[in-house]
């Protein structure tokens, strides 16, 4: 009996078929494929975020369908299989946790951080990586996760505040300049910049407060497309229209009753 990912294998192998296969399969290509991917992995998150394992269930399937499909281009390609894929996670995962797979000690999870960066930064060295601790860091990641890594990797040779109140501080220092800005008619670029700067001062602050950013975020806007769905309620019951101070008032009292 073929196993449950051989099965999946062969679908997409009949999919890519050049003869038999779905037309629209057959004409992708890594990169017309890599938004889907992304798309697959966030609605992954987005099930775990809902705490809906049923719905987890069909999009860990979904995201597995994105690999198998990158694996059967590359095979087709004569670059590499799916069966190299999953063999090369394998030797990672063993390379990088030699206390489990060997005779290493690793007594805690900050100590276990700190290895695994030495041997992902020992790997990058060993495949020709450059020499900045910044190296191998994806262009392609969300901008605030990849705030997060930057910044990271940065305290690596020591550049960082010693606590959160030194990023507070630069919060308000990168709020004032948007201020000054707004003052001398700074145009979009100058906006631009300086926001820019505080978004990546606010990416630091989660940093040293252990805050994933991007969930905080994506929270914190659930949070207000609810509150918001609530007051739009109200104002059409109440005939509220665009009243700003009626808006207002709805708006404290959701928050209110929230809480």
């Amino acid at each position: 009996m073929d196993r449950p990912i051989d099965t999946l294998l062969d679908i997409m192998a009949r999919l890519r078929d050049p003869e038999r296969g779905c037309p629209w399969d057959r004409e992708q290509d890594f990169v017309t494929i890599a938004p889907y991917t992304i798309e697959e992995a966030y609605e992954v998150a987005d099930a775990i975020e809902r705490g809906d394992l049923a719905a987890l269930k069909d999009e860990l399937g979904d995201l597995l369908l994105q690999v198998v499909f990158h694996a059967r281009m590359a095979e087709e390609a004569g670059a590499f299989a799916f069966d190299d894929v999953a063999n090369a996670i394998s030797d990672k995962m063993i390379r990088r946790h030699p206390h489990v797979f060997g005779d290493a000690e690793i007594a805690s999870v900050p100590a276990q951080n700190e290895a695994w960066e030495a041997h992902k930064a020992a790997e990058r060295r060993a495949s020709g990586g450059g020499d900045s601790v910044l190296d191998g860091i994806a262009l392609a990641f969300p901008a605030l996760l990849r705030a997060g890594k930057v910044s990271r990797r940065a305290t690596r040779i020591g550049f960082d505040w010693p606590d959160a109140r030194g990023v507070i501080a630069k919060i308000n220092e990168e709020v004032a300049e948007i201020e000054a800005e707004l003052d001398t008619g700074g145009g979009p670029d100058r906006l631009e910049d300086e926001i820019g700067d505080l978004l990546f001062a606010v990416a630091n602050l989660a940093r040293k407060l252990d805050v994933e950013p991007e969930t905080a975020l994506r929270r914190a806007t659930a949070k207000f497309e609810r509150r918001f769905r609530q007051v739009e309620k109200l104002a059409a019951e109440r005939g509220a229209g665009r009243d700003l101070d009626a808006l207002e008032a709805l708006w404290q009292q959701v928050k209110r009753e929230e809480k």
